[in-house]
């Protein structure tokens, strides 16, 4: 055998591109799958399938067909219950099936975060119904937060400030909804001072913390990240208390190794739980420049038992997305060269992802940068993704 493991990708979006990268690079072969031809991950890595995750006889099949050491979800929209039969079967789910099938849904693990292991949440319920979520909404009051309970990248996320938008939330949160889950959760809109991503490493000799991470969303999406977030000490220890306790619940009785994207609320030194994702999170892209070993390198060491080094951050990062403004087969990218060239003093980088594909606001690159100071380096961040245009064809 030529290669140190096997690894199943489900989904191959531009986190899964990176981290076939960086298991690639250890010695894996990489399986990459995906709902449509020519995704991101699939185009680095060595062999792909391209069917619907939430068909449970094509995902078995492909599982079956490839035999593969490890399966490693990457997406939200997967027959879950397939994952946890082929676990009872022997197959080794990252981090484990019944992470997978608590995260795929944000009620599941909002449930066990707040109701089962006590973590601090906003207040929140679920509706099934126009008309439930108004029950909701008046009980809740408002402004309220209403998003799908199974989404990803913000879709079908809206703030509602007066109840009267109550209609329209429901109706952009059906819109954006994945799976086949008619279900939405309403919560308290928290007046946080900022928030937080805490990539949470659960390795064979324990738990790791990356530094933390602060990020800008609009639309529910992500926009800009940097690391390190100032925070004080007080807040960081309770918020890696908090991420320890969930992470540990999630890997129950297996191995549960990988890295795990821990998202908090933070007012003053009162740290609030808000999502969790069992894979690297967006808002971590930050990390390619400002750590030695990235988040995908961190899930891929976690995930085949290596040891994890002491994570520390190289200089203060951050990053910015380069999005589009239409739907087209049929572009191009320009400015690249002015974006590398913006300081000389400074680390600059562009990732682009190579979606066949663009959308409204769709995800096509990120500019990563490290500077003196985290203000710089976002305003560097923001200044050189603002030089990369998306031009398309007529």
């Amino acid at each position: 055998m030529s290669h140190i493991a096997k690894i199943l990708l489900l989904g191959s979006g531009e986190l899964g591109r990176e981290f076939v990268i960086s298991a690639k690079r250890l010695g894996a072969y990489v399986i990459a799958c995906d709902a449509y031809e020519g995704a991101p991950a699939m185009q680095l890595a060595d062999a792909h399938e391209v069917f619907s995750m939430l068909d449970a006889d094509a995902l078995r099949a492909a599982i079956e067909k490839h035999k593969p050491d490890y399966i490693v979800p990457e997406i939200e929209a997967i027959r879950t219950e397939v994952l946890a039969d082929l676990e009872q079967e022997g197959y080794n789910i990252v981090p484990s099936a019944y992470a997978a099938q608590l995260t795929m849904n944000r009620d599941a693990i909002r449930d066990l975060a707040s109701r089962e292991l006590g973590l601090l949440t906003s207040r929140y319920d679920y509706a099934q119904s126009r008309e439930e979520l108004c029950v909701i909404a008046e009980k809740i009051g408002a402004p309220l937060v209403v998003k799908p309970v199974m989404s990803s990248s913000g879709k079908g996320q809206s703030t509602v400030r007066d109840l009267s938008e109550i209609d329209a939330a429901w109706d952009y949160a059906a819109d954006g909804m994945r799976g086949d889950r008619v279900r939405v959760i309403a919560e308290q809109f928290i007046d946080f001072d900022y928030e937080i991503t805490l990539l949470t490493v659960c390795a064979k000799d324990g738990i790791y913390f990356c530094p933390p991470i602060g990020h800008r969303q609009e639309r529910g999406d992500y926009q800009e990240s940097w690391q390190p977030a100032a925070m004080s000490d007080a807040a960081l220890a309770t918020a890696q208390e908090m991420a320890a306790k969930v992470v540990k619940a999630l890997a129950g009785k297996g191995k549960g190794w990988g890295l795990f994207g821990v998202e908090f609320f933070v007012k003053g030194d009162q740290v609030i739980f808000s999502e969790l994702s069992p894979r690297p999170h967006d808002t971590g892209m930050v990390t390619l420049i400002s750590q030695e070993l990235n988040e995908f390198d961190l899930h891929a060491r976690a995930i085949l038992g290596l040891p994890i080094p002491p994570i520390q951050c190289q200089g203060a990062s951050a990053s910015a997305v380069i999005l589009a403004d239409r739907e087209s087969d049929d572009f191009a990218f320009t400015g690249l060269a002015e974006a590398l060239s913006i300081s000389k003093s400074d680390h600059v980088d562009v990732r682009i992802f190579g979606k066949p594909v663009t959308r409204p606001y769709r995800r096509m690159g990120v500019v990563i940068a490290r500077s003196d100071d985290s203000e710089k380096a976002r305003k560097l961040a923001a200044e050189a993704a603002q030089k990369i245009v998306i031009e398309y064809g007529s």
